[in-house]
């Protein structure tokens, strides 16, 4: 592989990023030039400033919010209308994937250099996620059951939300939380490698406030091969399929009280390449994911008392290993006061995750984890504080594992305005997590145990500047987080095994711009974010920790008109080091997109979007020498629907 070749790769790709980006502003400046007059009221608005919840707990404006946050709205959920939660994220700032294969393959996401065991992610407010491997299935999470994705970056979600909130939070909120009327609605989809999508919706509403939401859909697709340059069985187009459901309810009793339920599930099969399967077996995975809730709570105009109950699954069973179920239970109370200048939240939580081992290899004699559960108990109180010039916002939180030591995380921004449009901001924050089981007791062919690990723990600085109008929000941010025993799995070429051993420290930094306008009927926007992930001790000191690109960025431009919208993008990822010694890396790779809405009529909308348009041949995991293996990526590809709606 030539150096020489992979940099020349880049400087063409970002030029050709940068002018897209010249293009888009040219397009922008002409349109507002228009003497034409628009009536906005017919077109679908873009909300620069939209109301999030993960950040602080409690319903806060994007503009007052400290820590850099990113809301995927229904609106742009749209676009991706028959693809999975990791598809959409992959294209947000900071964000970079590595998969084996396509659709519904094993897969991994990196958030400014943090992987996705240090990625808390919520769905309706619960836990998801394996307990065994410590990492969520965001390739079996249906976009189509979906109303809302927010992403809050950096630690500052460990002092609100606790282990695994190094890197950041990602919460899946499902639909039918803003219910206006009552409606039901069927959709058919069809795309490239014989993908189709049926779904079906009801979403109820009365006067007294009470709402319902109802969801159900198939996703299937024959796929592509997994590996690239295989035989036999391994040759053959690798598929997936997966029925998902998901409810969404609340009743209110009284003026004060309110009580509700949700829940998102998936059950799922997926091909995959084996080698180690005999001639005429293909191996395969079935997988159940998801999580259910329940909520009841009293409001007033000073206070709000929030119970929730919940627990997520996480089940896999891959027909040549043990079958794995994993399941978080949690209860949580939060009780926020409004105070005569600011408000104060305080709450309690009690969390049991635990894994049951189906023994389908006897013969290994290493079957059960030396210990499959644990509890956590915890306390949290915070503070926050929204003036015109000014928000602060402060958080602590205390949790007891029952396999580890007690951790006490702490987090302190605070933002102010220069100018009325203009925003200066700063925050530290402390944050930690726990070994996944995995990390600890896992023995195999590929693994050796390592119950020495230490918990991770990372401190962690926050910078930026904003501007914030009616016509776009820009967002410049810098990021610094210094981790002590970070876990890293290392391959020993004596044994020819994987473990996970604690690196000493390592650095994890950069910055992020990001910019998004919205000028009459164009759209128009970019992202890039340089991230240093270091390792500073052992023997690949100076070294960047493996798939973690340095580059990664992305430019659009849309048109939207009552009767439809459109959006291009230009997607770029650097090049990705593979191994420890960086010794190999993956190339550097740039995508077009392209997608839209018609609205063929008040209740028909056809959607269409069609990825990587120039055919790029690219791979996200790819590994040299004796053991080459390299995954595929899809080239071309497609998907349209129509969605019928009856108000």
């Amino acid at each position: 592989m030539s150096v020489s070749r992979a940099s020349s790769r880049t400087y063409l790709r970002l030029s050709i990023l940068s002018a897209l980006g010249l293009l888009a502003v040219n397009t922008a400046m002409a349109a507002t030039s228009e003497n034409t007059s628009i009536n906005d009221s017919n077109l679908p608005q873009v909300e620069l400033d939209e109301i999030v919840v993960t950040a602080t707990r409690t319903p806060t404006k994007v503009s007052n919010v400290i820590a850099q946050t990113r809301v995927v709205n229904s609106k742009e959920l749209k676009r991706y209308q028959g693809q999975t939660v990791m598809e959409v994220l992959r294209r947000q700032p900071g964000f970079s994937i590595k998969q084996d294969g396509g659709m519904g393959q094993s897969s991994n996401f990196y958030l400014r250099g943090y992987d996705s065991k240090r990625v808390l992610v919520l769905i309706d407010g619960v836990r998801y996620g394996s307990m065994s491997s410590g990492q969520p299935a965001l390739t079996l999470l249906p976009v189509d059951q979906i109303d809302r994705i927010e992403i809050l970056y950096g630690a500052s979600g460990s002092s609100i939300y606790g282990s695994d909130a190094m890197g950041g939070v990602i919460q899946v909120f499902t639909k039918g939380s803003n219910i206006e009327q009552t409606n039901f609605s069927v959709t058919a989809g069809v795309g490239s490698n014989d993908h189709y999508v049926y779904g079906v919706a009801a979403q109820f509403a009365n006067e007294a406030g009470a709402k319902l939401s109802l969801s159900a859909n198939r996703n299937q697709t024959k796929g592509i091969t997994a590996l690239e340059n295989r035989s036999g069985n391994d040759k053959d187009d690798d598929g997936f399929e997966s029925n998902n459901f998901a409810l969404n309810t609340s009743v209110p009793l009284t003026d004060n009280i309110t009580i509700g339920a949700t829940g998102l599930f998936s059950k799922s099969n997926t091909e995959f390449d084996n080698y180690s399967f005999g001639p005429g077996q293909n191996a395969e995975i079935d997988q159940e994911n998801g999580a259910v809730s329940a909520f009841s709570q009293y409001e007033n105009d000073k206070m709000t008392l929030r119970l929730s109950t919940g627990q997520s699954l996480d089940k896999v069973d891959n027909k040549v290993g043990d079958e794995f179920e994993t399941k978080q239970k949690q209860a949580n109370l939060l009780s926020i006061y409004r105070l005569p200048t600011g408000q104060l939240q305080a709450g309690a939580e009690w969390l049991k995750q635990e894994v049951d081992i189906n023994d389908n290899t006897p013969s290994n004699n290493n079957d059960s984890y030396k210990i499959n559960d644990r509890i956590i108990k915890s306390g949290f109180l915070g503070y926050q504080l929204n003036k015109e010039a000014y928000d602060l916002q402060a958080n602590v939180r205390f949790d007891e594992n029952s396999q580890f030591d007690s951790e006490t995380t702490y987090s302190l921004g605070y933002a102010v305005k220069l100018a009325p449009s203009l925003r200066l901001g700063t925050s530290f924050a402390t944050g930690y997590r726990a070994p996944s089981l995995n990390d600890l007791y896992i023995e195999s062919a590929y693994y050796v145990p390592n119950e020495n690990l230490e918990v991770e723990k990372s401190k962690n600085l926050e910078l930026f500047v904003e501007s914030n109008s009616d016509l776009q929000t820009t967002r410049l941010t810098g990021f610094y987080s210094r981790v002590k025993n970070l876990i890293s799995n290392e391959y020993d070429p004596s044994t020819f095994k994987y473990q996970a051993t604690n690196i000493d420290q390592a650095e994890l930094s950069g910055y992020s711009l990001t910019s998004d306008w919205q000028i009459n009927n164009v759209l128009l926007g970019s992202q890039y974010t340089y991230t240093n992930a270091e390792e500073l001790s052992g023997a690949n000191k100076g070294k960047q920790l493996v798939y973690r690109p340095e580059h990664t960025g992305l430019v659009y431009i849309g048109y939207q008109a009552a009767e439809f919208d459109i959006r291009a993008e230009a997607e770029y990822v650097g090049k990705t080091y593979n191994v420890s010694d960086n010794s190999t890396f993956i190339d550097d790779y740039t995508l077009f997109n392209i997608s839209g809405n018609y609205y063929v009529s008040p209740n028909l909308t056809w959607t269409s979007r069609i990825n990587n348009i120039t055919n790029v041949d690219y791979s996200t995991n790819e590994s040299f020498g004796q053991y080459a293996s390299r995954y595929n990526q899809d080239g071309t590809n497609f998907f349209t629907s129509l969605t019928y709606n009856w108000y």
